[in-house]
């Protein structure tokens, strides 16, 4: 009785099953899209550089929240400008009413950086609050940057690594190759359009090495289990069935991620705005490898029916063995 009570929902197919979207049709421009792209992010990053936090680029981060009304920028800019502390960096945080300063490492070491928070300090006390204060010396910024560069290298070549030893070599160049395009455009990005790139961008771009690896595992799994069940399938368009095979989990996986991250960057915040940021452009950037690159790059690559074939035969040989013993 109680189960005819509750409605049945059998779930909404988004894609049809026999979906067959051309994918490996564009392949070539897909690709040469992709390389360029990752040539002109090495472009900008060599010329531009990245626009480091404090976290990075050593010096002070103080956040103030005006005694009454909305934060008057210009004003502050003009006043803390007089101050000769060199590069004062002033943005609007949040709120209105808060504001966020950052100055760069002052020539004199420790003592000269606490004189220069106490001439910003006293500089506003009139009209602002000071919430927090953050100090990043330049060996520990220049040491972090260094470690949060090795950290995303060393996160490359695990994944890399387990792609290796779980299909063969072609898929793991397919993993490296749109791995790095992933973290490339997305701080091509940041770097043209001078986005702080900083401690959480770095956890970004690892998350985002994580998101990524996973859709192109999935991709490959289905392309392997096709290379043993159509044994005269031309391979491209194998690895066109076994795209669409997979598109649907693609595409709502990313989907759902984007809208988690979405209400994140704009209720969340500034304090995980650069995160938020990353992330959002690494799902974008890593849906569209996982499809657009991993997967053709195999095509190029030539991948054998051999070893499938071979790892078949083994496993009947090994069972014949058993079965004699």
């Amino acid at each position: 009785m109680l189960m005819r009570l509750i409605p049945v929902f059998r779930g909404v197919d988004f894609f049809p099953h026999d979906l067959n979207l051309p994918f490996m049709k564009f392949k070539g421009p897909a690709l040469a899209l992709s390389i360029i792209a990752m040539l002109i992010s090495i472009g900008l990053c060599a010329t531009l550089g990245l626009n480091y936090g404090v976290d990075f680029k050593g010096g002070s981060l103080i956040e103030l929240k005006t005694k009454s009304g909305d934060a008057d920028i210009s004003a502050l800019r003009d006043k803390l400008n007089g101050l000769g502390l060199g590069n004062v960096q002033i943005q609007q945080f949040g709120a209105p009413d808060d504001v966020l300063v950052r100055l760069e490492e002052q020539p004199g070491g420790e003592t000269a950086q606490q004189a220069a928070l106490k001439k910003v300090t006293t500089a506003t006390a009139a009209n602002y609050t000071e919430r927090r204060v953050e100090v990043v010396g330049p060996a520990v910024s220049s040491e972090l940057r260094m470690t949060g560069f090795i950290a995303v290298a060393a996160g490359i070549l695990a994944i890399v690594a387990y792609v290796w030893f779980r299909f063969e070599w072609q898929f793991a160049l397919g993993a490296v190759v749109a791995l790095s395009h992933d973290v490339l455009v997305t701080a091509g990005i940041f770097s043209l359009f001078r986005f702080e790139f900083d401690l959480s961008t770095v956890a970004a771009l690892l998350t985002i090495l994580g998101y990524s690896v996973n859709d192109t595992v999935v991709v490959s799994d289905r392309i392997r289990e096709n290379l043993r069940k159509f044994k005269k399938m031309e391979l491209n368009e194998l690895l066109n069935l076994s795209i669409n095979e997979t598109l649907s989990r693609t595409i709502l996986t990313g989907m759902t991620a984007l809208a988690v991250l979405l209400a994140l960057y704009i209720f969340g915040g500034e304090v995980i705005r650069n995160f938020n940021l990353a992330m959002l452009l690494g799902v974008v950037i890593g849906t569209y490898s996982s499809i657009f690159i991993a997967a053709p790059l195999l095509g190029y690559l030539g991948v054998k029916r051999d070893w499938s074939d071979a790892a078949a035969k083994a496993v009947a040989a090994s069972s014949k063995a058993k079965a004699k013993a």
